[in-house]
């Protein structure tokens, strides 16, 4: 099978990362509370729920309106700084495969990188920050390489997953520029950033997603 997901692709995407994110509802609480004020897991559960109640009609979408409609009720419904990064983040993707109907290697490539751009250019952060950023960065940054590389699909559906697996977990050793972990005596450093976690859970999702189409 060609490398290539419809919208229906993407909302059943959707319906998977909801599944791992809400499964590790007490892990991901547990990681917030540790440097931040712990209601992370339960915005970005309530936008992913929202996102699952609406698959049926983003199913039946054009890829490019129904990123536009994620970022719509990510904004909505997530409260706190996350629904702005993310609703911005899949705004921005929209607008990268504008009038696309489905999305090839090259295109989610490019969504990922729109996403990762408005994340940082809205939240005034960068790779090392420990944010979201530290695993979906590396995760584009494989992806662009693999590209280059010309690497086959499914090497390249493990290595752009590994790389935002392995940034979520380096954020333990960072220092906190932003939130509430800046507050404590040493930065957060021995945590794992909750936001950089939950990125991990939907890029390795999404990977999953595309070597299944490949099988």
């Amino acid at each position: 099978m060609a490398f290539e997901l419809t919208a229906a692709d993407y909302a059943e995407y959707i319906k998977k990362a909801y599944a791992l994110i809400h499964e590790n509802g007490d892990y991901v609480t547990e990681l917030d509370l540790a440097t931040g004020d712990g209601d992370h897991w339960s915005n970005i559960n309530m936008g992913f729920e929202k996102l699952v109640e609406n698959s049926e009609k983003l199913a039946g979408m054009s890829v490019s309106d129904e990123l536009k409609e994620i970022g719509k009720i990510m904004m909505a419904v997530i409260g706190g700084s996350s629904g702005v990064l993310y609703g911005s983040a899949y705004l921005a993707a929209a607008k990268s495969v504008k009038g696309k109907e489905t999305l090839g290697k090259k295109e989610l490539c490019d969504v990922l990188e729109a996403m990762l751009n408005a994340i940082i250019s809205r939240g005034q952060a960068q790779e090392g920050f420990k944010t979201m950023i530290d695993s979906l960065a590396p995760a584009v940054k494989e992806y662009k390489k693999c590209l280059e590389e010309d690497t086959d699909d499914k090497t390249l559906c493990e290595r752009v997953k590994k790389a935002a697996v392995d940034g979520a977990e380096n954020t333990k050793n960072m220092e906190a520029v932003r939130g509430r972990a800046t507050y404590q005596a040493n930065k957060g450093v021995g945590h794992l950033d909750p936001g950089a976690v939950t990125m991990s859970y939907q890029i390795s999702v999404l990977m999953d997603c595309v070597m299944e189409k490949l099988a």
